[in-house]
């Protein structure tokens, strides 16, 4: 068997063992990127190494798996991967996220614990070469406050279904008790909890530094159907919540090599006209923040549309200048 096909078939094994309800041959099939024929062989192949893959019937298609999982001899990390985990949890140490860089270190120890000890000694001189070679460049911007207290309430909300109660020292009304219905949480710039205190109002966006005495109720606090914290996040530019316009830019020649390489919005369109200059076109909310970028973008951005972006972005500059003028 080819080195490349053997690895192929490792990947499906790992996949239906990290897996507890399954997986159906079109979710192998676009996971490992081949076609429907090309994954049922592999399927088939996968069981004649590893006969304890089990058929789970889930009408109208059936799902496949592994249950007791892979023994350790396949599931050996190679240097990449140990160096990528200690890089991320490098990225949250420095930007102020204590809590998930210590899961990331935790489970880098538990990684590393589970690895035999020839593994190890042979991963050992690559992943020392690795760290030594790459490092995290270090951003200006606000460290996002995360403590462990207050997320993990939250994440017990979350998978209890429960409403969550505390002192809110935000919004129009500080120090104000609240009980929610928490949605999910937006990691970003600042950290947010996505709740909601009634369901006709609908979700809106708590700072997590400005939540105290929080407790988990053990009321039903259960998610409306549907709803996809992803999409909601989607609906705005960065973290505010407010209306939505159908925003246009046009970013001029000298800009466009930039721009074909930027992400402004996850739902975004590009186009490039003869002339070099590059269109982007995408629906969004929280024109402030958006405005705030397109300031770093100098005069190689013009706004097309909305008028209230155009607004917002004069208004900043304004200010800006005031500021600047005062002595």
């Amino acid at each position: 068997m080819r080195h490349e096909k053997a690895g192929r078939l490792l990947e499906m094994a790992r996949l239906l063992a990290s897996t507890a309800e399954g997986l159906t041959l079109d979710e192998m099939a676009e996971r490992l990127g081949v076609g429907r024929r090309t994954v049922e062989r592999m399927r088939d192949a996968v069981r004649e190494v590893f006969p304890q893959l089990e058929e789970v019937d889930d009408p109208p298609t059936r799902r496949f798996r592994i249950p007791s999982g892979l023994d350790g001899l396949f599931q050996a990390p190679t240097a990449e991967e140990l160096a990528a985990l200690t890089a991320a949890g490098d990225t949250f140490e420095k930007q102020g996220a204590q809590a998930r860089a210590a899961a990331l270190r935790s489970l880098e120890r538990k990684v590393l614990s589970a690895t035999r000890a020839a593994a190890r000694r042979k991963l050992a001189p690559d992943l020392e070469a690795l760290l030594q070679a790459e490092t995290i460049a270090v951003t200006a911007g606000p460290r996002p406050f995360e403590d462990e207290a207050v997320l993990q309430a939250v994440r017990d909300a979350l998978k209890a279904l429960s409403t969550l109660r505390f002192r809110y020292e935000g919004g129009s009304n500080p120090g104000r008790t609240r009980e929610v219905t928490p949605y999910g949480i937006l990691f970003g710039r600042s950290n947010y909890l996505v709740a909601a205190e009634s369901a006709e109002v609908g979700p809106r966006n708590w700072r997590l530094d400005r939540i105290f005495d929080v407790e988990v109720t053990g009321r039903p606090g259960e998610r409306p159907a549907g709803f996809s914290l992803q999409a909601y996040a989607d609906e705005s530019f960065g973290i505010y919540q407010d209306d939505t316009y159908d925003v246009v830019l046009k970013i001029a020649p000298e800009g466009a090599e930039d721009a074909l390489r930027w992400r402004f919005h996850a739902n975004q369109s590009v186009e490039q006209a003869a002339d070099g200059s590059v269109t982007v076109r995408f629906r969004a909310s929280g024109m402030r923040e958006l405005a705030w970028h397109l300031f770093t973008w100098g005069d190689k951005v013009e706004i097309v549309e909305p008028a209230a972006l155009k607004a917002m972005m004069r208004q900043e500059l304004e200010a800006a200048i005031r500021a600047h003028v005062r002595n």
